[in-house]
């Protein structure tokens, strides 16, 4: 079954919402200029409430590895995103419970894969200027040979009206959305974040 990531979580009451609409996975962002930018202070409440019954990733852009590893301790993450240009060294300080995020700007996007180590990768739109969460979608087809030689992770303008035939078309290892499941930014909506979990389950049901 595909697993689901809400990301971009920035409140201890929406990762609470989250947790009990099914969600796999929650993405804490600590890059300082996101607007989705999760207080460690709130990330370490969350982790009291949650760490253990739902994996936690802290999502880092260009941050330094003491910077992640001081993070990782205060809000107990389970798993350490990269999405920015780190290094591939980066990446390893940090496996397995690390992956690269990498941004897909032309079809060539599987030798850009293959640089970074590790079990997972995430797949994002790429957007000039704007690490994620922009809402933009990419061509799925680029994502399919990925899927098969890594645990992928699909991101990129998913919501509850198109994760169904994304997991089709790419049948990834998990899903991941911040802004499709939003009433604002940062504000995560409870219907949509039910709908996203409901649609992305039931996208293989029966096949």
């Amino acid at each position: 079954m595909t697993r689901v990531k809400i990301c971009g979580v920035t409140t201890f009451q929406d990762a609470l919402m989250c947790a009990e609409s099914g969600a796999d996975a929650i993405g804490l962002n600590f890059w300082p200029r996101s607007v989705r930018r999760c207080d460690p202070q709130v990330a370490a409440r969350i982790a009291e409430e949650l760490a253990g019954k739902v994996l936690l990733v802290g999502v880092f852009v260009d941050a330094s590895e003491a910077e992640i590893e001081q993070t990782r301790k205060v809000a107990r993450l389970g798993c350490v995103q990269l999405h920015g240009d780190e290094p591939p060294a980066l990446v390893s300080r940090f496996l397995p419970h690390a992956y690269k995020a990498v941004r897909v700007r032309c079809a060539n996007v599987l030798a850009e894969v293959r640089r970074y180590p590790g079990e997972h990768i995430l797949l994002d739109a790429y957007v000039p200027g704007i690490p994620g969460g922009t809402g933009a979608t990419f061509d799925w087809r680029l994502a399919q040979q990925v899927a098969q030689e890594r645990k992928l992770t699909l991101a990129g303008g998913l919501r509850a009206e198109n994760v169904a035939e994304a997991v089709r078309a790419v049948r990834p290892y998990c899903v991941d959305t911040a802004s499709g499941v939003e009433s604002a930014p940062g504000v995560k909506d409870p219907e949509q974040v039910r709908a996203f979990v409901r649609e992305a389950r039931g996208a293989l049901a029966g096949g």
